[in-house]
């Protein structure tokens, strides 16, 4: 029997109870409601909810205690060394983030320890679900990439249980507002964007387009930067010459900036982009209308990938050290296993981006 998502019932209800215990609302030492009421609340058989606690009891979640009930467990600080670390990125495969695992994975390796590498898409919900299978097993810390770090993080709750358990976790690449007092290795993207726009009003353009993802922490940096070096050189701020996209339609939503823009005859005579992918898509569009890069528009990405070198013009864009991202986070989180405090870290936290130099820009 499955519920109206197509999941199995004692799945479903697992999955139910699984969250309370997480969220908190279920603590340790609370007694579960008996079968017969589970199965009355949630309309399914005994043998629907028997199996649904048989899961939850051999993930350590609940103990069932003969003649008196089930009993939640919670989670119990461990005290013995696993060499396990959690590694959890927003994508794995693609782009930036196999050099960047790399990385990590050079420091960790070298100290006998074994990753348990997961991936969320992106996705707050995903991530949530990482964590509390994270919750489940026994790991010595954790490094993330912030799924929509711009947003406000919905799943506190599952970090405050890595908290209570004292496993040390490191945010990479981004951070969610509410965390900013914990771990982190950033990249200066205000000073990454500021670099870009400056370098492109150094060459004298004056109507300059930004495009700028708007739900992580990297896109609002970049904006900043970029709203900084207009400013700073006397150039009135444009919203009609900024492009907001977010994770899903970041396919189609630059692209369909741009051509509004030309339809809305907005003249520009450079594009700012987010970061490499977007900045290439951007550059074939604009062959296929006939708008040659760099000579009528100047075009930059970020983040220098091998879409930067191997693009139709070679791309002018921010430095992102890759593998020395990884191992900073490694080098970091193993300070925090060790008990090293913020004030005796050797481990550089916020890295600074250094503007490459290409073809994709000339002198107006």
């Amino acid at each position: 029997m499955t519920d109206e998502k197509g999941r199995a019932k004692y799945y479903s209800l697992m999955e139910d109870l699984k969250k309370n215990i997480l969220s908190g609302n279920i603590k340790p030492g609370d007694r579960i409601a008996s079968e017969n009421q589970l199965s009355e609340t949630y309309h399914v058989s005994r043998h629907t909810v028997r199996k649904a606690l048989s899961i939850l009891e051999n993930e350590g979640f609940v103990v069932a205690e003969h003649g008196r009930g089930t009993f939640c467990m919670g989670r119990i600080k461990q005290n013995t060394k696993t060499n396990n670390i959690a590694v959890i990125t927003t994508y794995i495969n693609d782009y930036i983030f196999p050099r960047l695992i790399q990385g990590i994975d050079s420091v960790l390796t070298k100290e006998g320890y074994s990753i348990i590498l997961k991936n969320t898409g992106n996705l707050q919900k995903m991530e949530a679900k990482c964590l509390e299978d994270i919750l489940t097993k026994n790991v010595d810390g954790l490094i993330i990439e912030p799924s929509r770090s711009e947003v406000y993080c919905k799943h506190y709750n599952l970090y405050r249980m890595l908290d209570d358990l004292e496993i040390p976790y490191v945010f990479v690449q981004g951070i969610y507002p509410q965390f900013m007092n914990k771990p982190h290795v950033l990249m200066d993207d205000v000073k990454g964007g500021y670099l870009l726009a400056k370098y492109l009003i150094d060459l004298g353009h004056k109507e300059i387009v930004g495009i700028f993802k708007v739900d992580d922490y990297q896109g609002k940096a970049r904006h900043k930067g970029y709203v900084k070096a207009l400013q700073e050189a006397g150039i009135a701020y444009d919203p009609d010459r900024v492009i907001w996209f977010q994770t899903e339609d970041k396919e189609t939503k630059p692209l369909l900036g741009i051509k509004q823009m030309l339809r809305m005859n907005i003249h520009f005579d450079a594009i700012l982009c987010y970061n490499d992918q977007i900045a290439c898509k951007l550059m074939l569009y604009l062959k296929r209308l006939g708008i040659q890069v760099p000579q009528e528009v100047s075009i930059t990405g970020y983040d220098n990938s091998v879409l930067a070198e191997s693009s139709p013009v070679p791309l002018t864009t921010i430095a992102h050290p890759k593998e020395r991202f990884g191992e900073l986070a490694a080098k970091l989180l193993l300070e925090k296993m060790a008990g090293i405090g913020d004030e005796d870290s050797k481990v550089e936290r916020l890295i600074e981006p250094e503007l490459i130099i290409r073809q994709s820009c000339i002198k107006r």
